[in-house]
């Protein structure tokens, strides 16, 4: 059987088995869009809170005002003690608590310096952390406008008590995530082990069909052809199915959710080739090895949360064990999301990710070789069998 002949059989194969079918084109088009939707807003906004207002004086109520124009909190609620403010928090009607004391208005009309108490629910960082940077924000400012009215009154300048009520002045640039937002934070990293997962998946599903084909006895291409020329053929055929894949996230998505790119075409191929033939040499691995196709899901669903924590965005690498650290080193989507990330978000130049794509390169020879000597093995079994 010619090499051609195989490339058809295997290209009837992929493209008429339904739940393959489903978990490249469904699953990757529909995460394109379902999993950056909690992150559309890009930072929790408005968070609800009740102030406790000990002090009831104008100074106090101004400060509620500012607390309520910032845009991370939004005052729902008012109580009159800090048990009933603690029972509208556990109740889950507000998201946070701010207590202004007695004798906030003299205290810091005298120069002393009056204790705001905060509460967030730190059961959400996200939220704990919009509530307080909320009050905190408006503290502040409360709290430098004191400063500056006490300044003019020694006999200071306006201009320059504006501009010396601080010693120092933070200038803070975002650089790699302009929008400060979880959009351009995650969703990219994601992207890569949502093709990493779904590729492997296609692999391991092609190997496990051909396996419960081979345990029912039933005759089938594979027993005619060379183990290379259906390693050589699949191998390419998910390379091309991939590609555009690859190209809708990289380009349609990312302009889509205005993700930032900042590495050339060139460069991302340069990278993206060798993780997707790293990937399809895992996946043929991995089908292989597995009696029955269904398991090729089950074992990449349970690999996917793991992957997440050890690839190094969501969780810093330096907290994991370093048995994790090395285990998350076999996986192709670890090089990948972090050469990816650093060419295309960070700005880095080629030369510094290309640690990343020789590992990528070396993933490619130890599991693609690793495929075809099982692909080989299991050709020359059904071949024994076959004449016996």
């Amino acid at each position: 059987m010619s090499w051609w002949q195989v490339f058809r059989y295997e290209v009837k194969s992929i493209y008429t088995n339904s739940a393959l079918l489903l978990t490249v084109f469904g699953g990757v088009v529909m995460y394109s869009f379902l999993y950056p939707l909690p992150y559309s807003q890009q930072l929790p906004r408005e968070q609800s809170i009740v102030v406790i207002n000990l002090d009831n004086t104008s100074t106090s109520r101004t400060l509620e005002r500012m607390v309520d124009a910032t845009p991370q909190v939004q005052i729902t609620q008012h109580a009159y003690s800090l048990e009933a403010a603690k029972q509208l928090f556990n109740q889950g009607k507000v998201h946070g608590i701010l207590l202004i004391p007695r004798h906030f208005a003299r205290d810091l009309l005298l120069g002393e310096s009056p204790t705001l108490a905060y509460a967030g629910d730190a059961a959400y960082f996200l939220i704990y952390g919009t509530v307080v940077e909320g009050l905190a924000t408006a503290g502040g400012t409360l709290s430098a406008q004191a400063k500056v009215s006490r300044m003019v009154m020694s006999g200071e300048n306006l201009v320059l008590a504006a501009n010396q009520y601080a010693p120092i002045k933070l200038s803070m640039q975002p650089v790699f995530n302009p929008t400060n937002g979880y959009i351009n934070y995650i969703v990219p990293a994601v992207f890569v082990l949502i093709l990493h997962q779904t590729l492997l998946i296609a692999a391991g599903l092609l190997g496990g069909g051909l396996n419960e084909q081979r345990q029912a006895k039933k005759t089938g291409y594979w027993q005619d052809c060379s183990a290379f020329d259906m390693w050589s053929a699949r191998a390419l055929i998910l390379l091309l199915t991939y590609i555009p894949l690859v190209m809708y996230y990289f380009g349609f998505s990312f302009e889509f959710y205005g993700i930032s790119r900042l590495a050339s075409i060139s460069h991302l191929f340069a990278l993206i080739i060798p993780f997707l033939l790293a990937v399809i040499g895992l996946g043929m691995v991995m089908g292989e090895l597995i009696p029955r196709k269904e398991l090729a899901t089950l074992i990449v669903v349970l690999s996917s949360l793991p992957l997440v924590f050890c690839a190094g965005f969501v969780w810093p690498t330096s907290e994991l064990p370093s048995l994790l650290k090395w285990l998350a080193q076999l996986a192709p989507s670890t090089p990948a999301i972090n050469g990816f990330l650093r060419l295309n978000q960070m700005g880095a130049s080629f030369e510094q990710v290309l640690p990343y794509v020789w590992q990528l390169w070396a993933q490619v020879a130890i599991y693609g070789g690793l495929a075809l000597w099982l692909m080989q093995r299991k050709a020359k079994s059904t071949r024994v069998v076959v004449q016996q």
